[in-house]
């Protein structure tokens, strides 16, 4: 997979990026990086091109997020991920209906977490708990929770498992 991704047109290998971060500026910065020579050396571009990210810029990747608990209702790489890294929530839509629009109203953009391997119970706690984090430091919290999710996208596409 590396070795084709690497051979990619940059458009091709932009798109390709995209479902690991919705950040064009992001993904132009990692596809001019190429070619990679490891899994691991995309990852960490990768990684390090995300710590740039001003919050700004991470909020066009947030407002690109399903809400947890809802099914992405569009096909690619991106919405198959994110059905298997909210694999553990299924059965507490209407609960995580809930805290979503609580948290939102609360700091104006979608409740982000690291899914993957977590139960509703977890997600929902999670979710309540960081309704009392000020702004500050919730968007810390958010970054941190998004960079896991990029960070595992990015293995995910350097190994070839989409």
């Amino acid at each position: 997979m590396l070795d084709r991704f690497n051979g990619l047109a940059p458009e091709a290998a932009e798109e390709a990026l995209l479902a690991c971060c919705a950040s064009p500026g992001w993904a132009a910065r990692v596809v001019a990086a190429r070619p990679y020579q490891t899994p691991a050396d995309l990852v960490v571009a990768g990684v390090s091109a995300f710590d740039e990210l001003g919050w700004a810029e991470l909020r066009v990747v947030l407002d690109r997020h399903p809400r947890i608990g809802q099914q992405p209702t569009e096909d690619g790489a991106a919405a198959t991920w994110s059905r298997r890294e909210q694999s553990g929530v299924r059965g507490a839509e209407v609960e995580l209906a809930e805290v979503n629009e609580a948290y939102e109203r609360r700091f104006g953009h979608l409740f982000l977490i690291f899914a993957t391997g977590k139960s509703a119970d977890e997600v929902l706690a999670a979710a309540r708990g960081r309704m009392r984090n000020d702004d500050e430091t919730e968007q810390t919290v958010v970054r941190g929770e998004l960079r896991k999710i990029v960070e595992l996208r990015l293995e995910t596409l350097a190994e070839g498992v989409a």
